[in-house]
Formats: structure tokens, sequence, C-alpha cells
């Protein structure tokens, strides 16, 4: 089943909002088997909606409608649609006594604007909205189905929830869909690619990849659509075994785990302490440990010594290492990591000192140049890296690197 997703509304338009229903419908859907053909966003304009609605009918299953059905004059949904189905507004009793139940418990008086939200078309399946005072409704029309839901994201999710998405199901209106989502880091999406290649060419033609790169990890898609739940669940985790096989070291975690998470069960696992240093990332890396719930089980602390007095003073770097190498540097990113490992009282440790920009840097040392170190149960190394001119992906990426480093030092030492 496919389905085209419209928003209305001028907010979204000029920025004022971000349109986050599109976004939850979106996931709802794909959780249901429904694919998604088009989201579409459209303005407060009785012209605009209504080609909106015929450019989506007869090239998709469903055409989901949000906005315009609040109380106010710039709400005209329900008047467009009643244009485009040929139908006219009729006022709906239930509807209008569920609103004034819900004003009286509040104390406020209805006007004339409330009562017309209980004006609904005539031809329109009217599908109550326990969340709110806008009814959802549902029409259909040469083998599409037609829903119009409030904007209001609560009142929305109600509906789709508990009104659509079991009346989809019901009339058997769905796919069977599965997704499953490989984590990779340390590997550009260029090389990632060249490097499956022979893999990605020998796919069922049911199954789907798309590569999704961010300054955290370049994530794989496996999307397989058919019949049955159970055959594309077996055909797609068959393609990820394959997968394994061939970049084992890269790949970190499945779907939405995070390497910090990763991470946190196998320092628990092995009964191990971690502490951070910190320069460049200026306490990042802890903040990505700390969000994961239980991390006070691994983690012992970290210190944030932007300044080379903080180096020297807490984690006991050399001040003829400073003076000699820059804070920059092999030696002080080695010594930073040993250091904290002394100071916490940890089993492993790891460091960053970079010059993260957008200034500072050298010819000798560029902007984005970034050491990190890992001191381990059996040895302690640094390794350089140029990730390139913005401040926060540097940042971002200096992090997502440093946990991908001990990652892969914690597992040699399994």
């Amino acid at each position: 089943m496919k389905a085209e997703i419209i928003t209305i509304g001028d907010e979204i338009l000029i920025g004022q909002i971000v349109d986050t229903n599109s976004a939850w419908i979106a996931d709802q859907f794909n959780l249901n088997g429904i694919e998604i053909y088009q989201v579409t966003s459209v303005h407060d304009n009785h012209q605009h909606i209504l080609e909106a609605i015929k450019n989506a009918e007869g090239k998709v299953d469903l055409v989901v409608i949000t906005g315009g059905l609040g109380p106010t004059k710039d709400d005209i949904t329900k008047n467009t649609l009643c244009e485009y189905f040929d139908t006219k507004l009729v006022f709906h009793e239930p509807t209008f006594e569920h609103i004034k139940k819900r004003f009286a418990k509040l104390s406020i008086d209805i006007n004339k604007l409330n009562r017309d939200q209980a004006l609904v078309p005539e031809n329109c399946t009217v599908l109550f909205n326990k969340a709110g005072t806008a009814p959802g409704m549902w029409f259909e029309r040469n083998d599409t189905i037609f829903v119009s839901l409030p904007g209001v994201p609560f009142e929305m999710k109600y509906l789709l929830e508990h009104e659509i998405l079991p009346r989809l199901l019901k009339n058997g209106k769905k796919k069977a869909i599965y997704h499953k989502t490989v984590l990779t880091q340390g590997i550009p999406e260029s090389m990632l690619a060249e490097k499956i290649e022979v893999w990605e060419n020998a796919l069922p033609e049911n199954i789907k990849l798309a590569y999704l790169p961010g300054p955290m990890a370049v994530r794989l898609r496996l999307s397989a659509m058919g019949n049955d739940d159970t055959v594309l669940q077996n055909r797609v985790e068959e393609q990820i075994q394959k997968l394994q096989k061939i970049i084992p070291e890269s790949i970190f975690g499945f779907d939405s785990e995070t390497m910090a998470e990763v991470i946190g069960r196998m320092l628990k696992s092995k009964g191990k302490k971690l502490a951070v240093a910190e320069s460049c990332t200026g306490g990042y890396i802890s903040h990505l440990i700390t969000s994961v719930a239980g991390s006070s089980e691994y983690f012992n602390g970290s210190v944030t010594a932007y300044s080379n007095q903080i180096k020297e003073k807490i984690l006991d770097v050399k001040k003829e290492t400073l003076s000699e190498f820059g804070a920059v540097s092999e030696q002080v990113a080695k010594e930073m990591a040993l250091g904290a490992k002394q100071v916490l009282n940890a089993d492993y440790a790891i460091s960053t000192t970079g010059i993260a920009g957008p200034t500072g840097g050298t010819d000798e040392k560029p902007v984005g140049t970034v050491w990190i170190a890992v001191a381990g149960e059996n040895k302690a190394f640094a390794e350089k890296f140029v990730f390139g001119f913005n401040r926060e992906r540097n940042i971002l990426r200096s992090s997502q690197t440093a946990l991908q480093i001990l990652r892969r030092v914690i597992l040699e030492d399994l």
C-alpha cells in the first residue's frame, strides 16, 4: 500500500514550525507495512490544497491530510474537501456533544466558531477525536482512501493510532515490510560502497539498500517488502551475515543502537571501568557515555583539560612534552590517556586533543587535526586524524571515532 502525506499550513512553509507530523506518520506507516510515496506541504490556500489532493489521487492508495481543521477563518480544509468530493457540510450532533462536554469541564462558553467544528462533509465517515475537538474525516473514491486529520500533533496521533491504522489493518490494506539498519564507523561512504559493491549487486530484488551517512556513522538500511514478515526477516538477516564477513571491524551495531551503548555493554560484561580526558571535544565524549542509563556501573569520570595547565596539574602531562611537541600531538594525547587512567582509577581511558576550528590551524597542524589516544590494559597508543573545517562536525566525529577505537581495543582484549 502506497501513501502520500499532505500537510497544510503557511507556518510550515515559512519555517515557523518544523513538520514533525509527517515524520511521525511516516514512521508509523513504515512499521505497519505502508510505503510513503511522497510528502507534500501546501499553503492555507483553497486552490493549492485542491491541486495537491488531485495530484495525489490515482498515484497512491491512501492520502493523509493534516492541518486546517481548527475553529478560525484560516482553517479551510473542510470546505475544500466538500468541493473536491462534491458534497456539503452538515451538522454532526455526536461531535457537538463531545465539544460541549470538553468545554464544560474547562468552564469555557461555546461560541459559533466552536460550534462550527461539528460541521463535517456529508459523505465522509466521521472519526471520533477523543483527544480534541476537531473530528477526523474518512473518504473513499476510485479505490483511494482520503483521511483528513487535525494538525495538532497529539490529536493527530490519537486518531491515527485509534482510528486510521485499525481500519486499514482490518481491511487488510497493508503489505509486509521489514527494515534492518547496519551501523558502521571508521570507513567513508565512498570506500564502504566500493568494498561491499559485489554484495550489494547480489541482493535479492525485493531487498533495497540505502546509504545514510552522518558525522557519527554511515548507516546501511536494508528494506524488504513481500507478503510474509518472517520470511522477509530471515532473508535480510542472511544478507547481514554475509555483510559481516566483508566488513567485520566496521560494523558496531544495529538499528537505533549507539556506540556508547555498545561499549557500555562490553565494559559491563568484563567488569571494567572507563575514564576520559578531553580537550578539543570539550566533554562531548563524556556526554555520549553518560547519556546511557546505568553508565555509572562502568564510567568513573572525566577531565575536560582545555588548558595546558590543567593537562599538567591534573593529568600529569609533562611540561617538557607540551613544550617540545605542542598540545596537539601524539605524545600529549598518550600522556593524557595514561594520566586519566591513573588519576581516575580506570582499566581503560581515551583522550582527545586537537584543533576543532574554525580558527587556530597552521600549515603543520591544520584545522580539523585531532589526536586520539587509548590506554588499555596492555598498551597505550594514539592515532592522528584530519577531519575538516566545521567545528561541530569535528567534535562529533572526534568523539565517535574515539569510541570506535576504544571498541576495537576492548575486542582485542576479549
